[in-house]
């Protein structure tokens, strides 16, 4: 079958990589807060990086596993123990049926990933198994997960290349409160002035309690407009960092409307979304101004790592020895035995 969810926690929901090509009818993108987490989670069980998984915030669900299969759990470290002993995160974990996945304590970052190998078996809703909890689209019947919710697998796996030698990679790090992100300015900048702008890239600001999938309100110093911080409605994308007139900043994020009528200063880079998906009430950011390209340069290394992550993972690393040959000498053959030291 798949597996049985004891308890849903605070926010568990299947997310995938987004729903694209449909905000033009007012359908949201949704998809994952931390790309980079769910990827490198999809790619520790042998998945394509953009296959649904479970997006699990602060407080984690409880289930028990009635198939086997291999899973995985990235991003924030929200205390995950199989079978009631501690379940190491990045790395490729058998389990069987009856195992139980609990977790507990919030000790860093927000988000966890749980990815499981062959997917879940969810029908797409446009192109996307994606939940958009407000519009109940996606997902399973598009709400947050639930006791006795059951979640088949698609194509389960028991084994994995070097999935007994070890299949993992080193943890990231979310520990940090206080977080740069990186940003490119626009598309209305220029309806700021100097101080404002100045204002932005200088400021330390407070995550407030108003964040959630949709946003994140930010509080500091005033950015100060030219004229206000209306406008016509335009498209938004993730990361944009809407300024209202109130001149406190807002960053749009997976469930974000498909248009605003609010300033846009700038735009998070993709490569930095995870820092700010993993931020808590109470922590602090400031931002930082890149170039288009260098943004690009930034997305396409860290597109080229999690490649290197995957090529590592899958090759099948040579036996250790003993090895053996066969030698003639003089006329005579010779069985050589040699082992490493």
């Amino acid at each position: 079958m798949g597996m049985t969810i004891l308890s849903g926690g605070f926010l568990t929901t299947v997310q995938d990589a987004g729903r694209v090509g449909y905000q033009q009818y007012g359908v949201p993108v949704s998809g994952v807060m931390d790309p980079r987490s769910f990827a490198i989670a999809n790619i520790l069980v042998g998945n394509e990086k953009d296959e649904a998984a479970l997006e699990i915030t602060m407080m984690g669900p409880a289930v028990t596993f009635d198939e086997a299969n291999v899973i995985a759990v990235t991003g924030g470290n929200l205390s995950p123990a199989l079978n009631g002993s501690p379940m190491p995160m990045y790395r490729a974990v058998a389990v069987k049926p009856g195992d139980k996945l609990t977790f507990g304590m919030q000790v860093s970052g927000c988000r966890a990933y749980l990815a499981v190998a062959g997917g879940f078996d969810i029908a797409p809703v446009m192109g996307s198994r994606s939940t958009y909890l407000k519009a109940q689209i996606g997902g399973v019947e598009g709400r947050k997960l639930g006791k006795e919710d059951r979640l088949a697998f698609r194509a389960p796996k028991t084994d994995l290349p070097n999935l007994t030698q070890g299949r993992f990679v080193p943890p990231e790090d979310f520990t940090a409160t206080h977080k740069t992100l990186r940003v490119v300015m626009g598309p209305q900048d220029d309806a700021f002035t100097e101080k404002g702008i100045k204002t932005f890239l200088s400021t330390t600001y407070s995550v407030t309690n108003q964040f959630d999938r949709m946003g994140c309100r930010l509080e500091g110093e005033v950015v100060e407009h030219i004229k206000g911080g209306d406008i016509i409605s335009d498209g938004i994308s993730m990361g944009a960092v809407q300024i209202p007139s109130a001149g406190q900043p807002i960053i749009m994020l997976a469930d974000r409307q498909t248009t605003g009528g609010y300033t846009k200063i700038a735009n998070v880079i993709t490569a930095d979304f995870p820092l700010i998906a993993q931020c808590k009430f109470g922590d602090t950011v400031r931002f930082k101004a890149v170039t288009v390209t260098e943004a690009q340069d930034i997305y396409l290394s860290n597109l080229r790592r999690l490649e290197a992550i995957r090529t590592d993972l899958d090759l099948v690393r040579a036996t250790p020895g003993p090895w053996e040959f066969t030698v003639n000498v003089n006329g005579t053959d010779y069985r050589c035995r040699v082992k490493p030291r």
